[in-house]
């Protein structure tokens, strides 16, 4: 290695140890989401399976808290670190495929400072083990590609199965390799190799205990996420329509433009070798394409295309780095590849600053005000004071993700339960039933007409308390405490989720 190259290499690894560091900030800064916080109670009680997802992102979770506590940082530590494999992934990929030590290196800096990878890993849900994981699968294909040994199809299968522990989406990783393998001649003996296989082998043992979870609960898991995706009930284009604008926030405008410029040049300027174009359009084009069809039923989140970003930054590095533009379009190359990490950084501090304090719109009302818990330490605080007054034994909460966040910021060991929906907590040992037999206190956001069910289920009803929720200056929140007390029947319902209807 040339010291020019070892500058570069350096110059690299600094950058995204920077970025790390600035994600750990935020982390320890930001309160948690109430997926996160949902994930969180996971951990506490860790399985082969869940009603939502597989495993893995609970097991992150857990290995987090075990070295910084059950604190904001500590829930999101693993997950903010794994951005460090995910990285040197990415970047051997790149230098596999291309040969080129400085695309290489802008492949690894533009994933990093795309908000998918930002906030994708800094905000812990499933898409964070599989993004890392999905870059581990186009590095070990790419070994496959680059050694002709057949041993790496192991090393891939491994990877395939860290991603089907993360989320299901990683079963188009299957037919993507297919499509890859047929697409490329030379690649074609594959097929009637045993190593292709022996990594299939490896990845559905991985993924098999997953399997055997869902066997014991009913296929509760797969058929809330497989079967919702395989149901058209109607075809409603307007989904489509979002697609594109949440991508190119997800992406930040300048990576988005250079990844689509290197994807047209993938296709159409031929840029490398056919294997290499191959693999990097059948790992992209093949979750996406799904994606475009489902949009057509049905809404399309956008954290969902994590796993195409690993092939989506190498993508953009080979427009910034291989192609030989004409001089407009040169003049756009250079431009979003001068000020992409900066635009990135400016847009995910933004990010921050406005989820935690308000203050870009003037401490009015925002869309993350719904998703992240700024505020609830304070009113958590407050409704474990009322629970004491008012002598509760235990906390009920209509909806799962105020029950997580009522678990996480309230006192250890507060009997805080969600009575309806009991199978997202399956894994969850039942609360106390002399918990539940004595006053309950019941918070949930104030609602017009008040909680008609309550007195259905209760004899005694008894509003104790009114409490908003803030941020800043910003009360944009208020939820009503009743206490509960003579239950008509069993607190809890136990009623199946709506996919078994």
């Amino acid at each position: 290695m040339s010291p020019n190259e070892a500058r570069l290499v350096r110059n690299t690894a600094f950058t995204i140890l920077a970025l790390v560091a600035l994600r750990l900030v935020a982390a320890a800064w930001t309160p948690l989401t109430f997926d996160e916080a949902y994930y969180w109670t996971w951990s506490k009680h860790l399985a082969f399976g869940y009603y939502d997802h597989p495993p893995l992102v609970a097991v992150v979770i857990r290995l987090g808290t075990m070295i910084a506590g059950d604190t904001e940082l500590g829930v999101r530590l693993v997950s903010i670190l794994l951005a460090l494999p995910m990285s040197y992934a990415v970047y051997r990929t790149a230098s596999i495929l291309f040969g080129d030590m400085r695309m290489a290196a802008n492949a690894t800096i533009l994933l990093n400072v795309t908000l998918m990878a930002a906030v994708g890993t800094l905000i812990v849900t499933p898409d964070a083990p599989l993004l890392v994981a999905s870059s581990f699968v186009l590095f070990f294909l790419a070994k496959v590609l680059e050694t002709g040994r057949g041993a790496w199809w192991l090393a891939a299968g491994a990877a395939v199965g860290a991603a089907l522990l993360s989320k299901y989406t990683a079963l188009f990783f299957g037919p993507a390799i297919l499509i890859w393998l047929v697409c490329v001649p030379k690649l074609r003996h594959w097929l009637i190799s045993p190593w292709p296989y022996l990594g299939g082998v490896v990845a559905l043992g991985m993924f098999l205990p997953v399997i055997l979870w869902n066997a014991d609960h009913q296929w509760i898991s797969f058929i809330k996420q497989i079967g919702r995706r395989a149901r058209i009930a109607d075809f409603r284009g307007a989904f489509v329509s979002e697609l594109i604008p949440t991508q190119i926030a997800f992406a930040t405008p300048l990576v988005f433009i250079l990844g689509a410029m290197g994807l047209y040049a993938l296709l159409r300027l031929k840029p490398g070798a056919l294997a290499t174009r191959a693999l990097i359009n059948a790992m992209f084009w093949t979750i996406v394409a799904y994606f475009i069809w489902h949009s057509l039923h049905a809404r399309v989140e956008a954290n969902w295309f994590a796993p195409v970003y690993p092939a989506f930054a190498i993508s953009a590095a080979v427009a910034a780095n291989l192609v030989r533009w004409d001089m407009r379009r040169q003049r756009v190359v250079d431009f979003c590849l001068r000020w992409a990490s900066p635009v990135g950084i400016l847009m995910f501090a933004l990010l921050a600053v406005q989820a935690n304090t308000g203050v870009l719109t003037g401490y009015r009302r925002d869309a993350t005000l719904r998703s992240v818990g700024v505020g609830w330490r304070e009113l958590a605080s407050r409704i474990e004071e009322v629970r004491i007054r008012v002598g509760a034994s235990c906390v009920l909460v209509p909806d799962y993700g105020t029950t997580s966040w009522l678990a996480f910021y309230m006192p250890e060991g507060t009997c805080v339960v969600q009575p309806t929906q009991r199978f997202r907590w399956v894994n969850m040992p039942e609360p106390d039933p002399v918990l539940l037999a004595g006053k309950l206190l019941f918070v949930d956001e104030v609602r017009p007409g008040g909680q008609p069910q309550l007195k259905e289920s209760f004899e005694r009803v008894e509003p104790v308390a009114e409490l908003p929720r803030e941020r800043g200056p910003l009360a944009f929140e208020t939820y009503e405490l009743d206490l509960l007390e003579g239950a008509k029947g069993s607190v809890l319902d136990h009623s199946p989720p709506n996919e078994f209807e």
